[in-house]
């Protein structure tokens, strides 16, 4: 017989719940689910600018990297148990066109960053986005005809995308721009070039949200994109039966690995889509969730350990890992107890 575990097992006097709760050694016995540096993925942006630093003015305590700086930066993450980094590039404007070929190039910030990661840390994962807009004049994740995004125009660039950063030494290739098919004709382009071993992690459930505008200031595509928005290919955020089935159809298609896109808001996404496909699923703290809770802090509206809060419920819905503008903060504070 299967008992309820919201039916009690005792009775005060005799059970006290407060028993487990004493001690913090009891606390780390007892704890349900258990947040470590090794379930972060740090999303990191990569600028070609001469400043080793520029700071993002809505995103307190984030930098865009040259790739000197990028790889020292990395250095610490490594040496804090951080297990993989998602390097997302800064496009200068004049290697922005309206088809995003930059995408492609072999010698883009992101393939040379990428390079440059893995000769200096070879055993951290790099993930490299696969989607356009940071290389589009118009700030969409595709080609533009006649107003609309073009779906299988666009694949056919992703696919290049996808090989140019595959070669380039990438281990995870993320493809975030909710076009129809992009996972099967990435994985047939990857295996067919002899990159088998090359993962797929699926923006499986990516969400036109509001919650992202602090992360297209940090790329230059908030400008672009201007009054624009992305509903006819990222999902409709009233929806969650619409997420298992784009999460079915990128498994079927090759993902290895799924994502949902944002995080806190979605994390009955998270639970579902963990709890129907029992697949490695990961949950991404998006920038704008990231900044509300740093600006809180900044202004002492919220206590700091807000943070390892926050990351902890994205483990209690069901997320393997998360990607986090925080990881290297929250990982100094989990190894400093």
């Amino acid at each position: 017989m299967t008992r309820n575990p919201s039916q009690p097992l005792g009775a005060y006097p005799r059970l006290r719940m407060r028993r487990n709760r004493r001690e913090p050694w009891v606390r780390r016995i007892v704890a349900e689910n258990v947040l470590t540096p090794g379930d972060f993925i740090w999303p990191v942006f990569v600028h070609q600018e001469s400043a080793a630093k520029t700071p993002v003015a809505s995103m307190p305590g984030i930098n865009r990297f040259s790739i000197p700086a990028l790889v020292d930066a990395v250095g610490e993450a490594q040496s804090l148990g951080i297990p993989c980094v998602a390097l997302f590039p800064v496009t200068p404007p004049e290697r922005k066109t309206a088809d995003g070929e930059e995408a492609t190039n072999p010698e883009n910030i992101i393939c040379r960053a990428t390079r440059a990661v893995k000769e200096a840390f070879p055993d951290i994962g790099v993930l490299c986005d696969v989607a356009l807009d940071p290389f589009t004049t118009h700030g969409h994740d595709g080609v533009l005809r006649e107003g609309d995004v073009a779906n299988d125009e666009t694949v056919e660039i992703l696919c290049r995308q996808a090989l140019v950063q595959a070669a380039s030494g990438c281990d995870i290739i993320a493809p975030s721009d909710m076009m129809d098919g992009r996972v099967g004709a990435i994985r047939d382009a990857l295996d067919k070039a002899g990159f088998e071993r090359v993962r797929i992690m699926s923006y499986a459930a990516k969400y036109a949200s509001a919650f992202f505008g602090p992360f297209r200031d940090a790329l230059g595509s908030k400008s672009t994109l201007g009054k624009a928005d992305k509903r006819t290919y990222q999902m409709d955020p009233a929806n969650t039966d619409e997420a298992l089935r784009e999460v079915a159809l990128d498994l079927a298609e090759g993902a290895d690995m799924v994502m949902v896109k944002p995080g806190l808001p979605y994390l009955d996404v998270v639970r579902r889509v963990k709890e129907r496909f029992g697949v490695p699923t990961f949950a991404y703290q998006v920038s704008g969730e990231y900044s509300m809770l740093m600006g809180a802090i900044e202004r002492g509206w919220l206590e700091p350990s807000v943070i390892l809060e926050a990351l902890i419920a994205f483990k209690r819905a069901g997320a393997d890992g998360v990607l986090t503008y925080s990881a290297v903060d929250a990982a100094k504070r989990l190894k400093s107890g």
